[in-house]
């Protein structure tokens, strides 16, 4: 196996562990996955990946139900660093005027992925939304929407923005999506990122 095919395995390996061990609630070797400085970025929370475990988990032990699926990925290899982006799809579950429901959230993650120690982990996660549905979980149940407030969020996680804000949390409204500016500027920082022409994402806050 050449060099940069392991790399691309080992960075496949990375990003596949992230999703088992955030999902199974491992915090101790969901942390292993990280850099030091490593930033998370999601419609719910921006900000250090220490934070993101701790909001986490306290959403975790009051039952809030979030899941990850992973797809394909591409996976680009330049020196100490890396862009992996891999296709996900996010499942939440929550109540929504008394009614369990499930958002379906598809999407990439886009990841500035840096080799630390030997390692390669995280720098920077930041998933693209690409479009998201909502159903109720029993199909007999009829559910309605506020379609008012339904129409105020982006297209590409509106469901998922729905939700989200009816159990309580603040949802960032210009994220990446399949297209548009944010998404351009996203490819744009990277390309330049990983050829060493561009500083390392800003920290949110």
């Amino acid at each position: 196996m050449s060099t940069t095919l392991q790399d691309e395995w080992l960075i496949r390996r990375m990003i596949e562990r992230w999703a088992v061990w955030r999902d199974a609630g491992d915090w101790e070797r969901f942390r292993s996955v990280w850099h030091p400085d490593g930033v998370m970025m999601a419609t719910w929370f921006q900000g250090p990946f220490e934070d993101f475990i701790r909001v986490t988990r306290e959403g975790w032990d009051k039952g809030v139900s979030i899941l990850h699926f992973l797809g394909g990925s591409a996976v680009q290899v330049q020196g100490e660093r890396a862009i992996a982006q891999t296709k996900m799809t996010i499942s939440q579950r929550g109540l929504i005027d008394g009614v369990l429901c499930d958002v379906v959230c598809t999407g990439r993650f886009y990841d500035y992925v840096v080799r630390h120690q030997g390692q390669w982990v995280l720098r920077h996660r930041q998933p693209i939304y690409e479009k998201d549905r909502i159903d109720p979980v029993d199909p007999a149940v009829r559910l309605v929407l506020d379609q008012q407030a339904l129409a105020e969020f982006p297209e590409g996680y509106r469901h998922l923005a729905y939700i989200q804000t009816r159990i309580g949390y603040t949802v960032k409204r210009d994220m990446p999506m399949l297209k548009g500016v944010e998404v351009q500027a996203l490819y744009a920082h990277g390309a330049k990122w990983l050829a060493g022409q561009a500083p390392d994402p800003a920290r949110p806050g």
